[in-house]
């Protein structure tokens, strides 16, 4: 046993499984696309797009599975993935057809998660493996409680849709401000563009220094900084909480200004990519562009498991952000942070469930792990 479990992981036997068990869900998103498909993502793609990509995932999770266990590597996980392959087949592969998609008063993203991943996955696990600044596997230490995030963020895509957009709505229909709107969907929408991100990020920035500052939100925030490793997958670990309270408040200011619906979804798109080029691995110097952008180096610090870092970087779009706000820090020599993670070690339980439970329960540790706390005068000097 001590063999097996210091023998190296597979990728190939890992890979199958996840293409095994994503073509499963994809054939299921087929035969109830009402249910586990979202209506907004569903514009986006065509049926023969999904049907390719569905036949890609089939034939690769049959090739690479079979290829790690004739190798001997990782049989479990490969048949895994050889087996969720097989049921695909059996409820209809490629071929499945699917009826009319009827209206629902609600639906998981199913979709989503299973293109959004297999794409992440393709960009950037071969990006990092190259240009990565530490030499770590995508298998590393708590991926699967990342993927877990990573998964019930996407699948709940809608539900956080609905929640948001219903009180944004309705905190805007009491304060908008009709003579300020028309000024500002009387700009180009490039132009309307670039202050939706201005104005977001602001929002988000002064909202993140919340989360830093105040002991309560630290708790769900805490979350979110409780990963060692950083890489592409490791910014989906968010608790639920927080991500109602941040896009609630991020959405609110762009709603009230009034900007056009085109530049918001723009900047809804570039939300979800710099979250993820923000926390990858890699270890590029972009010069003087890490002074205009929130690129890895910069966002990294913002993670660094120094007591002199708390209080920086709170931006994820523009440094300027926090230029203004007094709080950019950024090394000129080039260097990287050491550690990640909470400054006391162990003060975040492991695993989505516990994580999530975490912020309700009554605190532990020690006096002093509790007084490492943001929040507290110590950690704010």
């Amino acid at each position: 046993m001590v063999a097996d479990m210091a023998a190296p992981r597979s990728w190939t036997a890992h890979i199958a499984a996840l293409l095994g068990l994503s073509s499963l869900l994809g054939v299921l998103c087929f035969h109830f696309p009402a249910l586990l498909t979202s209506r907004e993502f569903r514009q986006v793609y065509t049926e023969g797009f999904a049907r390719g990509l569905l036949l890609v995932g089939l034939v690769a999770a049959f090739a690479l599975g079979t290829l790690a266990i004739l190798r001997g590597r990782d049989r479990r996980v490969a048949l895994v993935g050889v087996g969720a392959a097989t049921l695909a087949v059996l409820g209809g592969g490629a071929r499945v057809g699917f009826t009319d998609i009827g209206d629902s008063p609600w639906s998981l993203g199913l979709d989503w998660f299973v293109v959004s991943l297999f794409f992440s996955a393709l960009v950037f696990v071969p990006i990092e493996r190259l240009l990565g600044r530490i030499p770590q596997s995508p298998l590393r230490p708590e991926w699967r409680t990342d993927l877990a995030y990573f998964f019930v963020g996407h699948v709940g895509i809608q539900f956080i849709l609905i929640a948001v957009t219903a009180w944004t709505a309705g905190v805007a229909s009491l304060a908008a401000f009709p003579p300020l709107q028309a000024a500002i969907q009387s700009l180009p929408l490039w132009v309307q563009f670039l202050l939706a991100v201005f104005c977001a990020d602001l929002a988000q920035a002064l909202l993140h220094r919340g989360y830093h500052r105040w002991g309560p939100l630290w708790r769900f925030h805490a979350v979110h900084h409780s990963s060692r490793h950083l890489d592409w997958l490791a910014g989906s670990r968010m608790h639920l909480v927080e991500i109602l309270l941040t896009r609630a408040m991020v959405l609110l200011p762009l709603v009230l200004l009034g900007f056009a619906p085109a530049a918001i979804n723009a900047y809804v798109i570039l939300v979800g990519l710099q979250a993820v080029v923000a926390h990858a691995n890699l270890g590029l110097r972009f010069g003087w562009l890490e002074y205009v952008l929130v690129l890895p180096r910069y966002h990294h610090w913002h993670h660094a498991r120094r007591a002199d870092y708390v209080d920086a970087n709170y931006a994820i779009h523009l440094p300027l952000v926090d230029m203004l706000m007094g709080t950019f820090r950024l090394p000129r020599d080039g260097s990287w942070p050491e550690e990640y993670g909470v400054m006391e070690a162990g003060s975040v339980p492991t695993g989505i469930w516990r994580q999530h439970l975490a912020p309700f329960l009554p605190r532990r540790g020690s006096a002093a792990a509790q007084a490492q706390e943001p929040g507290d005068q110590q950690q704010q000097r």
